[in-house]
């Protein structure tokens, strides 16, 4: 006797029509009150990289696209950036505006090339395309190669709120991350995310049902490239500095381990997978080379104990949606 398929349980917790909506306050609520606890300078690393992530995860998660090129985005934008702050004198809010719009057309221009492709194929070619990007930002006189664009000026927001000063700057950021995680899930839950859903689930059903998936595929794309370039272009102006870091294929690998770590799929999975990782990175700084091994280690533990992330398996034990 053949088997038959049984659907997944449907999420049957007293909270479970409210959980997002929980979830986002206490996460907000534990932003608000986080730099009375930690550096704020570490808690805005953690903001831009958990907006890069969840840029990220937009496109694999909810589309099925693995792009291992995203660095290309988020350093690019981190570039453009720096230089409209420091050398064409822009005020900060307009200078992360030309770098999240950078990363939007450089998302055009990537997403027309790999999206016609599926799988390692689409892979290889946004990887390809982001190595070729780096090795034009170390010889492009502008990004001053390996010393990258220092000492950029913070500058004042709208020409009012002093960004030098730090608890200024960690609103600013906090602000920015929130608005980019809901026009995220705004995406995600719109008639237009669902299309993105049934694309992942099977893209020859979704077209025999008339959709022009390309279409859908590449406005994620863009879409996904503009917020990476916008957690980018604000990095820039947290840190002062866009270096060749930002735009190194080890970053595309950062945010895969992040969002995969958290989640895939999952809506603040991204967010907890950037937590743990940048941790990692800060309170073992003195162990070296040996963080990489660490993090190989904890990647292998998830992907072994944690098949769905961790918030995924949080969300799963619960019945609830996170």
């Amino acid at each position: 006797m053949e088997a038959t398929a049984t659907k997944p349980e449907v999420a049957t917790s007293p909270l479970a029509g409210y959980s997002e909506a929980i979830a986002f306050v206490a996460m907000t609520l534990v932003f608000i009150i986080a730099p009375a606890f930690a550096y704020p300078v570490f808690l805005m690393k953690v903001l831009c990289f958990a907006l890069f992530a969840c840029a990220f995860n937009l496109l694999i998660g909810y589309v099925g696209l693995l792009s291992f090129g995203h660095a290309l985005f988020f350093g690019w934008a981190s570039y453009v950036s720096a230089h409209a702050a420091k050398v064409w004198g822009l005020t900060p809010e307009l200078a992360i505006l030309a770098g999240t719009a950078t990363a939007a057309g450089l998302g055009i221009a990537v997403g027309l090339l790999a999206i016609r492709r599926q799988g390692i194929y689409f892979a290889m070619i946004t990887l390809a395309l982001a190595q070729m990007m780096f090795f034009f930002a170390v010889q492009a006189p502008f990004t001053h190669g390996e010393d990258g664009i220092q000492a950029v000026p913070r500058g004042r927001l709208f020409g009012l709120i002093d960004l030098s000063n730090q608890t200024n700057m960690y609103a600013t950021v906090l602000v920015i991350f929130l608005a980019c995680f809901l026009l995220i899930y705004r995406i995600i839950h719109s008639p237009f995310g669902e299309v993105l859903k049934a694309i992942r689930e099977n893209e020859p059903r979704a077209i025999s049902l008339g959709y022009k998936t390309d279409r859908y595929k590449l406005m994620a794309f863009v879409l996904s490239a503009g917020l990476a370039g916008a957690a980018g272009a604000t990095k820039a102006i947290v840190f002062q500095l866009a270096s060749l870091t930002d735009v190194h294929w080890t970053m595309s690998g950062e945010v895969v381990l992040m969002t995969l770590v958290g989640g895939l799929g999952t809506v603040f999975g991204p967010v907890l997978g950037a937590f743990v990782i940048v941790s990692m990175e800060n309170y073992l700084a003195e162990f070296g080379q040996w963080i990489t091994v660490i993090q190989g280690v904890i990647f292998v533990a998830c992907v072994l104990l944690f098949r769905r992330g961790i918030i995924g398996e949080i969300a799963n034990a619960l019945r609830v949606r996170l």
